[in-house]
């Protein structure tokens, strides 16, 4: 990653106060830092999350009230969500990823976020388990919340986990979903859940279970789509009990704290993604690029984890090179990232 060294600037209201002139700053050429050009482009560390101390996670199993952190990060990510930032669409997706590498992992298929990126243009004949946990996540994401049978259905489906009576699950998951806090119903919601399937693989389950906390959450918070959050830090190390173990999973008796401890983390990491920032200075960007078509270009970058200049040719519409030439404009203003690393199908984001 390319860290950016910043160094203080005077303070012109201090110099004032001394009584002494400030002698002027010789300008010279800046001194260019040696790059791979194939490396994918980085930003400086993002700040904190925007979390108070004391309303933060312990970050131990068993230490601290999770429950509370979990109201206090929610509560934090629901009045930024209400601002209507630019690149709440951006964030749906990318947290979409993370899930799905989470969702990966349990399952032990060797992918990762790289490669699951790639998945998203991939063409061609069916592309197996990683690209399905990519579709289940993104089209969490991707839809107005709700817990209707044949959504739960299509949930499952993505899962090969077989329903035989959707009706009735929808009916027990809308009653836990309705009882006592958000967090506490999510949490009974996916217990619900993966206690419905005791004869599949536990990881199986557990990934629809985990589907089914965050549609609850975005339904009691009334978001206009969902969140892809427990599943990004369910799988933290902190989260399990001091003597080690098993991590605890959706109806154990530690599952309560688990659950309300990862979203804490989550809704605090999501809080400090820090895309507000890259958002900000993309449009400020804008402007300055002569395309035509710049426009639907930032559209699709504040809305997309990555855009390949493919995608964007098409949906522009413009020619491949001159997206290709207006992406590069983006990196070299600060304005977007290249993520592959690559010297030919290359992706940009925030």
């Amino acid at each position: 990653m390319i860290r950016a060294e910043l160094a203080p600037l005077p303070d012109p209201i201090a110099d004032l106060g001394k009584g002494t002139p400030v002698p002027p700053q010789r300008r010279g050429r800046a001194q260019r830092t040696p790059t791979n050009p194939l490396d994918p482009q980085g930003f400086p560390t993002p700040a904190p999350a925007p979390v108070p101390a004391w309303a933060r996670a312990s970050g131990r199993a068993g230490e601290g009230d999770p429950l509370f952190a979990a109201g206090a990060g929610l509560a934090l990510l629901d009045g930024h969500l209400r601002t209507d930032p630019p690149a709440a669409g951006a964030l749906r997706v990318r947290l979409a990823l993370k899930s799905a590498a989470a969702s990966a992992k349990m399952l032990r298929v060797n992918t990762d976020e790289r490669a699951l990126r790639d998945l998203r243009f991939a063409v061609g004949d069916p592309l197996g388990p990683a690209a399905n946990l990519l579709s289940h996540w993104r089209d969490l994401a991707g839809r107005p919340p709700s817990l209707d049978p044949d959504r739960i259905g299509d949930a499952a489906a993505r899962l090969d986990l077989g329903l035989a009576n959707t009706t009735a699950l929808t009916e027990s998951l809308l009653a836990h979903s309705r009882a006592g806090d958000p967090v506490s119903a999510a949490a009974k919601t996916a217990a619900t859940v993966f206690s419905h399937f005791p004869d599949a693989p536990a990881a199986l389950p557990e990934i629809l279970a985990l589907w089914a906390f965050d549609m609850v959450i975005a339904i009691r918070l009334r978001w206009p789509r969902p969140l892809p959050l427990i599943a990004t830090k369910i799988l933290d190390p902190t989260l399990r009990s001091p003597g080690g173990g098993r991590r605890p999973r959706p109806g154990d008796q530690a599952w309560p704290n688990a659950a309300a401890g990862a979203i804490a983390i989550a809704a605090a990491s999501a809080l400090a993604a820090d895309l507000d920032r890259r958002a900000k200075t993309l449009i400020a960007a804008a402007p300055k690029l002569r395309a035509k078509p710049a426009a639907k270009i930032v559209d699709l970058l504040l809305a997309e984890d990555c855009v390949s200049p493919a995608e964007a040719a098409r949906q522009a519409p413009m020619t491949g090179r001159a997206a290709r030439r207006l992406f590069d404009r983006l990196v070299a203003l600060g304005a977007a990232r290249e993520f592959s690393g690559r010297p030919t199908f290359r992706l940009y984001g925030l």
